[in-house]
């Protein structure tokens, strides 16, 4: 709240300052106070180019852009040492008026670029600004760089896939954590998890107009809807799968996380604190667009159902077979004849797993060394025996696998559902986190927002995500749906891609997959 009343004082002052500003610059004053107008008449007397314009309408970078002409305007009635300008940035509301309505201040003009006058660091730092906001705006509107770091969509995208995402497919996103580090996501560089964002000031969820929604097929870049809570010290995983893991329904009083040993003893690790994000924050998914809202999913022996009608896995696509071997496999043989991974292969006494494309499965059978191979397909129930439930809604009460899952409904901005007991486990985080409500169980009955009710209309269109590694994926089955405010893109291409395994850039550069289309 401080924030936003921080910044309606901000454009009082601009508002009320410009006239007198534009004055001491030769122009009428009344040019000062007439919106719009005036940020273009602001703009010509700081001899900024016309598109600079542009960038100071801009959603999300404006903000950075009114820190340049605050800062030029004192340079133009004089002030033009480093302290003056760290002094405008900080504490414009004061800075500002005091510049418009001090005598003493007349208008000198804005320094030519290559005069002397202005010491080489106050050059260099415009020119560092503006191109910090420039690259901002591009990735905030256009395309942003995101790289592949698990093999959850293997093989269509390979681990050290470099790839640009579309921000205009489904329309650019405007951020609700503007005050953030530049050209970082979470977490600041050279460190595991100081946070490179504030979040004392936030914007409202709003996304510009794109091409068109997520559809059945689509490699979507989304954040992690469980990620809004991280255990610092395990950020491969959300707080809610840590709890359920460990056993303790409430971390955020813990200050340890204790784990089974294969022993059968206790050992403990501490938590490293809470992290707490918010939504344009929280750690960054890619995988498969299954289902779209209204659609009802369902899992039968691994293959994907939608609406009843089954769904063959995308070529690359992979499923994870079991081996009976009569000895090893020759992993430099797998690589580099098969592109198998050789961390993916896991074997132990007589036995081997990995996950491979239809292609492979079909060659690794005839192996002299294979007695037998068993594609992966857990049956509902297998984790009725576990004191935790891994797949979603993570309740007892639903015995679906990663196998063998649904029928699920997904919810649709506008549809309404009538609640039971048996369905809240369902569509409760929806209702309560990603929509914004309160939602207790009282005696049998639902209320919400105080209202007892067994109906409720939702607000937002949601998805279901799937990695292409079937076997090697947490996906959807593990956590539910990802809202369409957590939307970020469409991955369109692959611009660079290297081999870890074969030692990264430059040896491993896979050149074939340059500048190739992510299908």
């Amino acid at each position: 709240m401080i924030a936003w009343l921080l910044l309606a004082l901000y454009f009082v002052i601009v508002f009320i300052s410009l006239p007198k500003v534009f004055a001491k610059a030769g122009r009428p004053a009344w040019e000062g106070s007439v919106p719009f107008y005036n940020l273009y008449v602001w703009n010509k007397i700081m001899g900024k180019p016309w598109y600079w314009l542009i960038l100071l309408l801009a959603p999300g970078v404006n903000l950075l852009m009114l820190i340049i002409y605050n800062v030029n305007t004192s340079i133009a009635l004089g002030k033009r040492s480093l302290k003056d300008h760290l002094v405008m940035v900080l504490v414009p509301w004061v800075e500002l008026p005091k510049l418009a309505y001090n005598p003493k201040y007349t208008w000198k003009g804005p320094i030519p670029i290559g005069e002397r006058k202005r010491n080489l660091i106050g050059q260099w730092g415009d020119a560092i600004l503006f191109a910090v906001i420039v690259a901002t705006a591009f990735r905030t509107f256009t395309f942003e760089a995101f790289t592949i770091p698990t093999e959850s969509m293997e093989k269509s995208l390979l681990v050290g896939d470099y790839l640009f995402v579309s921000k205009l497919s489904y329309g650019p996103r405007l951020p609700m954590t503007p005050v953030t580090f530049p050209f970082t996501h979470h977490t600041l560089p050279l460190t595991t998890h100081t946070p490179s964002f504030t979040n004392w000031f936030e914007l409202p969820y709003m996304r510009l107009p794109g091409f068109g929604t997520p559809q059945r097929g689509d490699a979507v870049v989304f954040n992690f809807p469980e990620g809004d809570t991280v255990v610092a010290n395990f950020q491969n995983m959300s707080y809610y799968q840590l709890a359920r893991m460990s056993g303790r329904e409430n971390l955020l009083k813990r200050d340890r996380v204790v784990f089974s040993m294969p022993d059968g003893r206790k050992a403990s690790r501490p938590t490293g604190g809470i992290l707490v994000r918010p939504v344009d924050k929280q750690e960054n998914y890619i995988k498969r667009c299954v289902g779209i809202s209204g659609d009802t999913v369902q899992v039968i022996d691994g293959l994907v159902h939608i609406n009843g009608t089954p769904q063959p896995l995308v070529p690359t696509g992979q499923y994870a077979y079991d081996f009976v071997v009569k000895d090893g496999f020759n992993k430099r043989i797998l690589k580099d004849q098969y592109d198998i991974t050789s961390t993916d292969v896991v074997e132990e006494s007589g036995t081997a797993n990995m996950p491979l494309t239809r292609q492979n499965a079909e060659a690794l059978k005839s192996f002299g060394n294979v007695v037998s191979m068993t594609r992966q397909n857990k049956p509902k129930g297998t984790y009725g025996a576990t004191d935790f439930w891994p797949i979603f809604p993570n309740q007892p009460s639903y015995d679906w696998s990663e196998d063998n899952f649904g029928p699920l409904w997904i919810p649709k901005a506008g549809a309404s559902i009538t609640l039971t007991e048996r369905n809240l486990p369902l569509y409760r985080r929806a209702i309560i986190v990603y929509e914004h409500n309160d939602l207790a169980v009282k005696d049998g009955a639902i209320w919400i927002n105080g209202v007892q009710t067994d109906r409720y209309t939702f607000k937002q269109d949601y998805y279901w995500m799937m990695g292409d590694n079937r076997h090697r994926s947490q996906d959807s089955r593990f956590w539910g749906f990802v809202p369409y405010d957590h939307v970020v893109g469409k991955a369109v291409l692959v611009w660079l891609t290297a081999d870890p395994e074969k030692g990264g850039f430059p040896t491993g550069i896979r050149w074939k997959r340059l500048f190739s289309r992510v299908r």
